[in-house]
């Protein structure tokens, strides 16, 4: 995404759902809208400063260029709304406070900064429809860096909050140090120290502090070494704030305050009484960043999990060196057969027939029952060294898809660690049409 920071509206950039799972999938626009069309089931494309954490910001590159992702942008994607504030017109709800306009943000954020000069300022106030920000680029005399804050609301007793300051996992995020604690408040605190690209081709880098209070507060400051994210050179070693001063920021009572005049949606309106996430600017918060934070993801409305069943379809032979997933639709292990380290991963997803004619073309191959097969072998998109992607894509009759891919690497920003992936494309085959993915159908 070779666009510079401020050449593009703030809550259009491709953010922490997709901050450090970001640069693990690049794709191709028009599928990507395509896919984003499909049931309003897919990601929409905007900030989502709560999808930082685990791993829920990884989404498997849709095979074939669709982006699709294990949260399907609809009430996963949305908070509960906290009581509190009267009716207003248009059924959104009045804050017991007065918005904070965007000049406002801007010189809170100013004031928490350590001495320096600021210029390229941008925001956007509480009451924006599409959620608060602020942005600026400061300079302590020791070079330029971007600076950003992102402010929202999420149930504090969900597992996105909980996710939210959930450290990234390094098979899909590289990052230097990564710190979860809990305040005396009982908020709870992610910072992490990390790079704009996984793949470490530019020396960006990226720092950024998560909070989620227990009231739902959700506060998230990003910095960089440059004066943009992406496409600027790099100005200073490291980012200017330190850990501790990303604390001192992310903490201030001045957020939450702000947080308190978002407008909320009230009960019985739109998605039954929920309001979005905020549109904040990274990963954690916003921007565009690649190496953004991946967030943790949550088991389906069922409770059921892709994890026990896709172990249970490994061929043997393989260890499991280390494992995850994210509810019904999103799973990984990483295995070692004795000749390296290989990454295998897998989407789960439901209600994908009106995906077919863009994801199956004439040539994919039809079973007996019915399903879509089409397999692929192609070098690796996330510029780890010599890494192939090899990958089995599958559509049910009853809409269900399923993809299956396996790389020549523990992850895939990674150099190979071996010729070949270590699950043959039978294997792969063998897992994305198994039968034990009937029960995912219908959800």
């Amino acid at each position: 995404m070779p666009v510079e920071h401020d050449e593009i509206p703030f809550d259009d950039r491709l953010g922490t759902a997709l901050r450090q799972a970001g640069d693990s999938f690049e794709t191709d626009g028009a599928a990507l809208v395509a896919a984003g069309r499909t049931r309003g089931r897919r990601l929409r494309l905007r900030r989502r400063a709560a999808v930082v954490g685990g791993v829920t910001g990884i989404a498997l590159a849709g095979v074939g260029g669709a982006l699709l992702v294990p949260w399907d942008g609809g009430q996963d994607m949305e908070r509960s709304v906290a009581s509190g504030g009267t009716p207003g017109p248009g059924g959104s709800v009045t804050p017991d406070r007065a918005a904070v306009t965007g000049p406002e943000l801007l010189r809170t954020l100013e004031s928490l900064l350590p001495e320096g000069t600021f210029s390229v300022k941008e925001a956007r106030s509480t009451d924006h429809r599409q959620g608060p920000y602020a942005r600026l680029v400061f300079d302590d005399g020791h070079g330029q860096a971007a600076v950003e804050v992102g402010l929202g609301r999420i149930d504090a007793d969900s597992e996105q909050a909980k996710e939210a300051t959930t450290c990234p996992d390094k098979v899909f995020a590289q990052y230097d140090a990564c710190e979860r604690s809990e305040l005396p408040d009982g908020s709870a605190l992610m910072i992490v120290q990390g790079y704009e690209y996984p793949d470490r081709r530019v020396d960006t880098k990226y720092w950024y502090a998560q909070l989620v209070t227990p009231r739902g507060q959700q506060v998230s400051v990003m910095e960089w070494n440059a004066s943009a994210e992406k496409d600027a050179p790099v100005t200073r070693p490291d980012p200017p704030l330190s850990p501790a001063q990303l604390k001192s920021v992310v903490t201030a009572a001045e957020w939450r305050a702000a947080v308190d005049s978002i407008p909320r949606k009230p009960a019985g309106k739109g998605t039954g009484g929920t309001e979005s996430a905020p549109p904040a600017s990274g990963d954690p918060g916003a921007g565009t960043s690649e190496a953004g934070t991946p967030g943790g993801g949550t088991s389906g409305a069922d409770g059921r999990s892709v994890g026990p069943t896709f172990l249970s379809l490994l061929p043997q032979g393989v260890e499991v060196v280390t494992k995850g997933d994210q509810g019904s639709e999103f799973g990984y292990v990483v295995v070692d057969d004795g000749k390296g380290r290989s990454l295998v991963q897998i989407n789960v997803q439901p209600g994908m027939s009106d995906t077919e004619d863009q994801l199956f073309g004439p040539d994919a191959e039809t079973l007996p029952d019915g399903t879509k097969v089409t397999a692929r072998q192609g070098p690796g998109e996330k510029g780890g060294s010599g890494v192939v992607m090899w990958t089995v894509d599958t559509l049910r009759t009853d809409g269900l898809r399923v993809v299956v891919s396996a790389f020549n690497s523990g992850a895939q920003n990674t150099p190979a660690t071996r010729d070949e992936p270590a699950l043959t494309m039978e294997q792969l085959r063998k897992i994305a049409t198994s039968g034990k993915w009937r029960d995912f159908a219908d959800r």
